[in-house]
């Protein structure tokens, strides 16, 4: 009976304790506090850890610092999709700040030149907080660190700022930020209560971790799609910081991770010496944690091999990545393994692990500006022997799948040029406008081999993340090596190819499919209210060859005048960046005009179902794709509402990853919907979910695993080395069925992460995708797995009454980066009927 009086006084004391958490619980009492400077309760009203910050109060706290402070510059680097700010602070000395400028430019000519001086040259550190949104001790503790570096006096600061210039980030993810803080304070008790059960532990779908669109933006910093990217990421090429930390957070049983993680998981392309100066830091936060008695771990989890992570992409840039994973409270306080997680013992652990970094750096600067210098110098070395080599991609069809990829390569500061003039090379044609050529022989050389890479061995079979990204196979452009004798001029400002009509027709108008921006154009052309037609097969018009999936306008019986329509098409072709073809007769070499090969179309009327059970990744890549690419309006059908809502508004139902499909009243809804004509189109497990419910008969292959010779220490192990973490395949493609329309080769690079395996119709035609005999490209997949995906199908297509069901194995909009597989979709949508 005492045990548990002694256990209740206990508990009441944390919770009261953590409700009255002030500065003095996270701050080092070594130095004093400038009175001057606002602490964050002065500002946001609350103390740090009290309540969780929304993004709107962090902002107004870094400009109210950055107001009070000589020590701290703050810019905003733009929007988040939300208009959210994405804040940069600058913090170091005042001194340096008269000089900054100047040694930004030293900094950058250190990773330029063969010789440098790291004596008096500051060290630069990125910081960065809460890339996941609901995992928001990294922003809380931005707080205080920020306050500290601010108002913290005496020789010890002074000499880490005079050494350091700090770039701090506060909040990589405000939008997803801003959701979970709502939710968290939503459902916050006055008496703080630890129950796991309790709903402010537990997130409505989507949750906080993504952005906007439901994106995990932890792996974009390769691709480079969102707004949040593309403002860090020219914040990393401006300085190339010499470490850059990630605060995350992890299971609530868990401790605190600091990296290295484990050794056979990382690229090989990363210098080894960058690991070894990894576990020197790592010294440094082992040091800080056992001053405040905090459990934590090292080089037993995570990895440093996908390239696109915050920890990970700047080992491939001549810098240092450095995770923190924090056990989450995921709300105020909450039981664990290791007795009551309060939010502010989360905090305090990141902001610990934010200042034994700047000690690190500080005490090991010499040795990372050094490093840095020769990773660069080395760099050029191997670039130096690679001559006039050069590698060049393009499609002589679709210029803006190109000039997607050659974005990516302008936001790297990676060089290229257009081609000199059309050339052919391996069977492939380059076409200028349409190709570009990247020189080997670069400072950025090794970013480029981490990017166009295919790789297929690897030391571990285990991995946190993806196994392959080659840039591009994952955009289906024709690439090889070549030289830089068919360089053209550097490009220097990258523009879209024009679009536009040929002249005015009073017969018809034709664009071909290929482009990636054809959907956009036959979307806008049918809300516009005309008649378009596909065609079917091949044919000539005017001596040009047209392919399968031909868009053909007719002028007349329209409901706008010829003029309007040429001035319509015009203008959205311009905006497309595609070219239209008028033609004056529909007497043809091949079908004509007037041919039943060319089959009419239907403005798309789309949803997407989202909610509980579907995986919101998947759902926001095709809300993203939709609504910021293809401007194609797209209704979020949730769930929950489904058996209320009225399909008849919808001609196409995207249903992607599902754990669990919908029940059998919703099921019976849709398949009633189906046989009155609708398409539905599904992904992964969501097959799963068709199979079981009689509406797609789905013959899937089996892979039956038995452990032998496996201890149970290696269970998990052996069990994990059977996933595809993701990996590029191999297809052959029937170019003239509809769900190919718009691929100009026979072969596509498809991406995959599922070991769901379709075994192939026994008619032919009705495998119009398939797995070749051996069709690994890129990445890991084991032995047992790559036998049985061997000429299986991605993509299975059947019918109920008049409607179609589309079934994708896997995702074909993977990480918005993923172009080259986004017209199967595309084709889904807008030919469905004719499937």
């Amino acid at each position: 009976m005492q045990r548990i009086v002694y256990l209740l006084v206990l508990a009441t004391t944390a919770l009261f304790s953590q409700s009255q958490t002030d500065l003095s619980y996270y701050l080092p009492q070594d130095v004093s506090y400038n009175a001057s400077i606002p602490t964050p309760q002065s500002v946001i009203g609350h103390e740090v850890g009290e309540w969780h910050i929304t993004h709107d109060k962090l902002v107004q706290y870094m400009y109210a610092l950055a107001n009070a402070s000589n020590r701290i510059t703050i810019e905003n680097r733009g929007e988040t999709f939300e208009d959210r700010p994405l804040l940069l602070l600058t913090i170091t000395s005042p001194n340096n700040h008269e000089n900054i400028d100047k040694i930004q430019s030293a900094h950058i000519e250190a990773t330029e030149s063969n010789t440098t001086n790291t004596e008096n040259r500051p060290i630069v550190v990125y910081q960065g907080f809460s890339i996941h949104g609901n995992e928001p001790s990294g922003s809380n503790a931005a707080l205080v660190a920020a306050y500290y570096l601010a108002a913290a006096e005496g020789a010890k600061i002074d000499n880490l700022l005079k050494n350091t210039v700090i770039l701090f980030d506060p909040a990589f993810n405000p939008d997803g930020l801003q959701r979970f803080a709502y939710w968290a304070n939503t459902n916050r008790s006055m008496n703080l209560n630890p129950d796991p059960n309790d709903r402010e532990y537990s997130e409505v779908w989507p949750g906080g971790r993504t952005n906007h669109y439901w994106f995990d933006m932890n792996r974009d910093w390769l691709p480079v799609q969102l707004p949040e990217s593309r403002a860090r990421i020219e914040t990393f090429h401006n300085w190339m910081p010499n470490i850059l930390t990630d605060h995350h957070e992890m299971g609530t049983n868990s401790s605190f991770f600091f990296q290295p993680g484990i050794p056979s998981r990382t690229h090989p392309l990363t210098p080894k010496l960058n690991q070894e100066l990894t576990k020197g830091i790592a010294e440094y936060h082992a040091k800080a944690l056992d001053k405040i008695g905090s459990l934590y771990y090292s080089e037993e989890s995570f990895d440093d091999f996908y390239y696109g992570k915050g920890s990970t992409f700047p080992d491939i840039n001549g810098s240092i990545g450095i995770l923190f994973e924090q056990a989450s409270s995921r709300g105020h306080i909450q039981e664990s393994d290791n007795g009551l997680l309060t939010f502010p013992f989360t905090i305090r652990n990141q902001f610990t692990a934010a200042l034994s970094t700047l000690e690190a750096a500080n005490g090991m600067r010499k040795e990372i500006l050094e490093y840095q210098h020769n990773f660069f110098k080395n760099a050029r070395n191997e670039a130096a022997k690679e001559g006039n080599s050069a590698i060049v991609f393009g499609d002589e069809k679709d210029a803006a799948k190109t000039y997607h990829l050659a974005e990516i390569l302008k936001r790297h500061k990676i060089k290229f040029h257009d081609v000199k003039s059309d050339f052919s090379l391996n069977g492939k044609n380059y076409k200028k406008g349409y190709s570009y050529i990247v020189p080997k022989n670069q400072k950025n050389t090794r970013l480029i081999n981490a990017m166009f890479e295919t790789r297929t061995t690897f030391k571990d079979s285990l991995f946190y993340d993806i196994s392959a990204w080659t840039f591009p196979l994952a955009f289906n452009l024709d690439y090889t090596e070549t030289t830089t004798a068919n360089a053209g001029n550097s490009i220097e400002n990258l523009q879209h190819q024009t679009g536009g009509v040929s002249t005015k027709s009073e017969y018809a108008y034709l664009f071909e499919w290929n482009e990636y921006y054809s959907p956009k154009l036959l979307n806008k052309i049918l809300k516009k209210g005309l008649r378009a037609k596909v065609s079917m097969k091949t044919f000539k018009a005017n001596g040009k060859s047209y392919d399968y999936g031909t868009v053909m306008i007719p002028a007349k019986n329209q409901d706008m005048s010829t003029s309007e329509i040429y001035s319509f098409l015009n203008d959205v072709a311009q905006e497309c960046h595609i070219k239209i073809d008028a033609v004056s007769t529909g007497l043809n070499d091949g079908i004509d005009l007037g041919s039943n090969n060319f089959r009419s179309l239907e403005l798309p009327k789309v949803a997407i179902l989202v909610g509980d059970g579907i995986t919101s990744y998947d759902a926001g890549e095709i809300w993203h794709l939709l609504d910021t690419r293809y401007d194609i309006v797209a209704t979020k059908l949730d769930t929950k509402r489904f058996g209320r809502a009225d399909l008849s508004r919808y001609n196409t139902i995207i249903m992607v990853n599902s754990s669990s499909g919908l029940n059998d009243s919703n099921t019976k809804k849709m398949k009633s919907w189906i046989q009155d004509g609708g398409t539905l189109i599904a992904y992964r497990n969501a097959l799963r979910w068709l199979n079981s419910k009689e509406l797609m008969k789905i013959e899937f292959k089996k892979n039956n695993l038995t452990a032998k010779n496996i201890s149970y220490e290696q269970r998990r192990d052996f069990r994990g080395a059977q996933v595809i973490g993701g990996a590029i395949f191999e297809t052959k493609l029937d170019r003239s069925h509809p769900i190919n329309f718009g691929y100009k080769n026979d072969k596509l690079a498809m991406f995959r992460n599922t070991t769901l395996f379709i075994k192939a119709d026994k008619n032919s035609y009705n495998n119009p995708i398939q797995y070749t005999k051996k069709p690994l490209l890129s990445g890991y997949i084991s032995e047992e797995n790559l036998d049985s995906i061997s000429s299986t199908i991605p993509l299975k297509i059947g019918g109920i009454g008049r409607g179609n069901i589309i079934a994708f194995t896997d995702n074909t909009n993977f990480r918005a980066f993923w172009y080259g597989t986004n017209k199967l979709l595309m084709n889904a949508i807008f030919f469905r009927d004719e499937m």
